[in-house]
């Protein structure tokens, strides 16, 4: 059975227009007990409807947002804005390097949500003046309360709906943290050729590790930290859902990107590893990203790690 996320199935948008979609409470709570999550399917039938039984737009809203506040909470704790800027520092600096030409460069950051790393680094400033910092997201809440935030904030930064690859503007680099593992089959594979289609220079994509420990690890981690039972649901099953070193290598490696995983599995103790990047680089890029990361360098390996011994 594939198991199911809940967030991802109580909203839906049109791809084209970008209005929201009425979402059936009974047609979630079936999917997901044909998936065989019983426990899933209860959470969902305590969420309220309209009169037409599906699911009240704004109270989920404030649920998603609530969600994702707790998921800002923990990326505070597991410093994800300084792990990034560990790669992405020494990518812009190879990107500059390299490519000769002044900024502006564009880091934009797909599945934004409430917008925690472009806030994060807007605020350090920790990728330089020349970059400049945008978030995108399908959902329109999470990106109201974004760009809310922002402005709150007084930051240098904005916030789009909308496709990361429809962009009028592309990016020099694209980013995420926890969006990997919600792409399934050929959708992955698209998710790469996008990036890689596009003029970006390269991307970072931080997700959850798989590992030995799940579902039992991940299920006493967001039971302590997660107080919405939907985040709990959620969390246990992003981590279930986690691709393997050797689908992120295989599936990143599309023409024109090397790609390029930081901290494989073996590489690093599974009781501290949580969220680990892939990389992907214009092949001209490796050299001098290796150069700026130092000895970091050896804890990033290539397709090749995975290449079977020879007999």
């Amino acid at each position: 059975m594939h198991q199911l996320e809940i967030s991802d199935l109580i909203t839906a948008v049109d791809p084209h227009s970008g209005r929201r979609l009425p979402v059936r409470r009974t047609e979630v709570s079936q999917q997901l007990r044909e998936s065989g999550d019983e426990h899933a399917a209860r959470i969902v039938a305590g969420l309220p409807t309209d009169e037409d039984g599906a699911l009240d737009p704004h109270a989920v809203d404030r649920l998603l947002i609530s969600v994702h506040t707790e998921l800002q909470r923990l990326s505070e704790e597991l410093r994800i804005g300084e792990r990034l800027v560990h790669l992405l520092g020494p990518l812009f600096t190879a990107i500059r390097s390299t490519t000769g030409k002044p900024g502006p460069y564009r880091l934009v950051d797909v599945g934004c949500g409430l917008g925690y790393l472009v806030r994060w680094l807007a605020t350090t400033n920790a990728l330089g003046a020349d970059v400049e910092l945008v978030g995108v997201d399908l959902d329109a809440t999470l990106v109201g309360e974004a760009d809310r935030l922002a402005h709150a904030e007084g930051l240098d930064c904005h916030f789009i709906r909308g496709n990361a690859f429809d962009l009028p503007e592309a990016a020099t680099v694209y980013v995420s943290t926890g969006v990997l593992h919600h792409f399934r089959g050929p959708a992955l594979a698209e998710f790469f050729q996008a990036q890689a289609a596009s003029p970006a220079y390269a991307f970072c994509h931080f997700d959850i590790a798989a590992t030995r420990l799940a579902p039992i690890g991940p299920w006493i981690f967001h039971r302590a930290r997660m107080r919405n039972p939907l985040g709990r649901h959620d969390g246990v099953v992003s981590a279930l859902r986690a691709h393997s070193d050797e689908t992120l290598l295989r599936t990143a490696s599309v023409p024109g990107i090397r790609a390029l995983l930081y901290e494989p599995r073996g590489a690093v103790n599974p009781f501290c590893t949580t969220l680990r990047p892939i990389i992907g680089a214009r092949p001209q890029l490796e050299a001098p990203l290796r150069r700026a990361l130092g000895r970091d360098a050896r804890r990033m390996v290539g397709p090749e790690h995975l290449a079977e011994p020879t007999r």
